[in-house]
């Protein structure tokens, strides 16, 4: 990550959950949602990867070791893209992403 060669890359699906989580008062923000999702990109040189049929065509044939929605896009992006994916969670490994962390 500290590599500035590398894209940092945010998934909407992320986007969209920590939106979800601020709106049920389950995730305290320093600032507005709005105002710290977009400092958050900016500062850290994010790219937003969208949620696109190629990525949910791809969730549609997982197996579900993850019955979480946002997880199971997130590694369907990962495995489309070939991309590493960050997070603790190690159920990910039995999709074949490549997971830092």
């Amino acid at each position: 990550m500290s590599n500035s060669a590398n894209d940092l890359v945010l998934s909407a699906a992320t986007i969209w959950e920590i939106g979800i989580k601020v709106g049920l008062q389950k995730l305290p923000l320093s600032m507005p949602f709005k105002q710290w999702m977009n400092k958050a990109i900016a500062d850290l040189g994010l790219v937003i990867l969208p949620i696109t049929v190629e990525f949910i065509d791809k969730q549609i044939s997982l197996l579900h070791h993850h019955r979480d929605p946002f997880d199971r896009i997130l590694a369907s992006q990962a495995i489309v893209e070939g991309i590493p994916l960050l997070s603790k969670d190690a159920t990910f490994d039995k999709y074949g992403v490549i997971r830092i962390w």
